[in-house]
């Protein structure tokens, strides 16, 4: 992008811009208003006089007014489509645009800056929770603008909805707090924000030219703020970079200053603000920070960690979200010198899992060393609390070491021969979920014909020798969690027993197999480490079975968690194909032990 420099350098438009602001006083007034030493100040006078920018007296020449009229701002898109996992735990609860500091929420507060500077012609790009932003189109009149790849994208493909937009238009996120009003009436450039602040995680910095460059080695970048402005001259370059990279389908989790790098650097200029001028809250502690007495550091999560160790929730420190599970939202904390983690239910779960039956599953291995027993658990919502253990490690899928402790553990916990009263029905699952559809149809063409192929293996299976006691059901590597002991030595944990019901225990040894997306040399592999060499065909016929039953009905959880916006990409066709695959092996072994009869 040119920037809008190819005649003037980026001190005498600052100059510029500042003299728009308010009339020439003396040059050192000016050098303050600009940010430029008095040298330079100096010097860009004196070029914008030569150039018919100013007058003799240093006002603005008709020219200059007429250039600053081409690049002022004329509108501006604000991307506010996200979860904000990191917000936990308060996210399920209210978009993080929406939370309030001092009594107004964030985006409006945004809003109503832009609007101050002039800038009333406002997109905002929606998802998570897109019903509570239709307040702003009665009392601002924004434009709101629905992405419904939320869940499964980055704000890439927000901006790309609002693409034609850009031309003279401020960028921003809508998680942002500004102390003072970053928008202003004159722009004379394309700029990014970044602070004065230091931040690892950043890989830009500024240079002595005002370019934003990449870091090298170790060195710490400058902390990006997310705002920017993008002139009418640069916009047309950067749509067609924006609507490129999101039509390609590699970038989908790219953040859109994605669309700004050229190289080693990014096309646009910096403006660098003072830390203190703008906040940005991703976590329930930033805004905790900010403004301890917010309405929305309001949570029942926290108030339930209180009342269980008697302790204030600002006794709550150090919250930190967790990798974002298939099924819940969790997030660590400290108490009292202790770390513990608390599980969330995600989208949908009470759909999905029935608590009171999870807590019975507990009961039922409370004490015997399979995992620990949990600190708290609400069979009402789901809410669990359970210790942090240090230096947890999974289960490396490929690790064979792995695996036979791992299948050494599986089989002790299924010898134990647990009774609980409830059964986990695969097959009526697969119904389940997919009648959590509402009525839409399969995205896969053959869903059918691959449905009821699978259906035929319940016959199969209740032909062969099976017992039944309490199942994982959920027994895969993520799940296996080996952790130090005192002594040096490795200890074995099995967590997460949502699932977990009366079933034959071999299923666990499917579930292993798919949700590690192996391929059939991995799959005997594993059937074999579990049976110690010595597994017979009926019931290695048997486990392909439960893998063609099972793959379904993961992949019908993920049509159902799809149209909630939550997408498991390759996981998610994987298990499609495990039906089908496994359909296939199962019925072939089988035919070949009959001569083809069914």
């Amino acid at each position: 992008m040119k920037t809008g420099r190819e005649k003037l350098t980026k001190q005498e438009l600052d100059i510029l811009a500042a003299l728009l602001e308010e009339p020439f006083v003396n040059q050192r007034h000016l050098a303050e208003a600009a940010g430029c030493s008095l040298g330079a100040v100096n010097r860009s006078l004196k070029d914008l006089l030569a150039r018919g920018f100013l007058t003799e007296e240093n006002n603005l020449t008709e020219k200059a007014r007429h250039f600053a009229e081409g690049r002022a701002p004329r509108n501006a898109v604000i991307l506010a489509a996200g979860y904000g996992m990191r917000m936990v735990p308060i996210n399920r609860e209210c978009p993080k645009a929406l939370l309030e500091v001092r009594g107004e929420a964030l985006i409006v507060r945004l809003i109503r800056q832009l609007r101050e500077a002039g800038v009333r012609d406002i997109t905002v790009v929606v998802g998570f929770m897109k019903e509570r932003f239709d307040f702003l189109i009665d009392e601002f009149g924004v434009e709101l603008a629905v992405n419904p790849s939320y869940g499964g994208k980055n704000n890439l493909s927000s901006l790309a909805l609002a693409a034609e937009k850009l031309g003279n238009t401020y960028l921003l996120p809508a998680d942002l707090w500004c102390r003072d009003n970053p928008f202003r009436r004159h722009e004379l450039y394309s700029w990014y924000m970044v602070s004065d602040r230091k931040d690892g995680e950043s890989d830009l910095r500024v240079n002595r030219k005002a370019e934003l460059v990449r870091t090298s080695g170790e060195e710490e970048g400058n902390a990006m703020v997310g705002i920017a402005y993008v002139t009418k001259e640069d916009g047309a370059e950067l749509r067609r970079r924006i609507l490129e990279l999101n039509a390609s389908g590699r970038h989908d989790h790219d953040f859109w200053e994605a669309a700004l790098y050229e190289g080693e650097k990014l096309s646009v200029l910096a403006r660098v603000v003072p830390d203190v001028q703008v906040v940005e809250i991703n976590t329930y502690e930033e805004l905790r920070d900010l403004d301890g007495e917010s309405n929305h550091l309001k949570s029942d999560a926290l108030e339930a960690i209180g009342q269980v160790f008697g302790a204030s929730t600002a006794e709550i420190r150090d919250i930190r979200v967790l990798k974002k599970g298939m099924t819940n939202r969790s997030f660590l904390f400290s108490l009292r010198g202790e770390k513990y983690i608390m599980r969330i239910p995600g989208e949908g779960t009470d759909q999905l899992i029935n608590r009171e039956q999870e807590a019975a599953v507990f009961r039922a291995i409370s004490g015997l060393g399979i995992c620990d027993d949990p600190v708290y658990i609400n069979p009402s919502n789901g809410y669990k609390i359970t210790r942090y253990l240090e230096g947890v490690r999974c289960c490396d899928p490929d690790d064979v070491r792995d695996l036979e402790r791992c299948m050494d553990k599986l089989r002790s916990f299924h010898d134990l021969g647990l009774q609980v009263s409830h059964t986990f029905d695969i097959f009526g699952e697969i119904e389940f979920y997919e009648s959590l559809w509402n009525g839409e149809k399969s995205v896969y063409q053959d869903y059918r014909e691959t449905k009821a192929r699978v259906l035929s293996l319940r016959q199969r299976i209740e032909a062969l020798p099976r017992k039944c006691c309490l199942t994982h059901i959920d027994a895969v590597p993520d799940n296996f969690l080996f952790h130090p002991l005192p002594d040096g030595g490795e200890g074995l944990q099995l967590t997460d027993w949502e699932y977990a019901g009366m079933q034959d225990p071999h299923v666990d040894v499917a579930m292993f197999c798919i949700y590690s997306l192996y391929n059939k040399e991995q799959v005997d592999r594993l059937i074999d480490i579990y049976f110690r060499g010595s597994c017979d065909e009926a019931t290695r016929r048997k486990i392909y079975c439960y893998i063609a039953a099972c793959g379904l009905l993961w992949s019908n959880w993920c049509e159902y968690k799809r149209s909630l916006g939550v997408e498991f990409g390759e996981y998610s066709l994987r298990q499609y194909r495990f039906a089908k695959d496994y359909y296939r092996y199962a019925t072939e072994e089988t035919d070949k032990k009959t001569g083809g009869e069914q």
